[in-house]
C-alpha cells in the first residue's frame, strides 16, 4: 500500500514537467519575436533568454528532485 502511493505521489510531481516544456517554448519563441522586432537588442535579449531558459529548467530540476526524493525515502 505504501509503495502504491510513493508511486502516485512520484507521479503527480512529475506533471509539473509539462509546464516545464511549455515553458521552455514560451521563452524562446518570445526570443524570436522580440529578436524579429528589435535586431539591435538580439545580443541583450539572447542573455535574458537564456536568464528565462535556466529559472524554468531549475523547475524541472526541483520536480525530479521531489519525486526521487518520494520514490526512495
Amino acid at each position: 500500500m505504501v509503495e502504491a502511493a510513493k508511486l502516485i505521489g512520484a507521479g503527480s510531481a512529475r506533471i509539473a514537467l509539462a509546464g516545464v516544456g511549455a515553458g521552455i517554448g514560451i521563452v524562446f519563441s518570445a526570443l524570436i519575436q522580440s529578436a524579429s522586432r528589435n535586431p539591435l537588442m538580439a545580443k541583450q535579449l539572447m542573455g535574458y533568454a537564456l536568464l528565462g531558459f535556466a529559472r524554468t529548467e531549475s523547475v524541472a530540476l526541483f520536480t525530479l528532485l521531489v519525486a526521487f526524493l518520494i520514490l526512495y525515502s
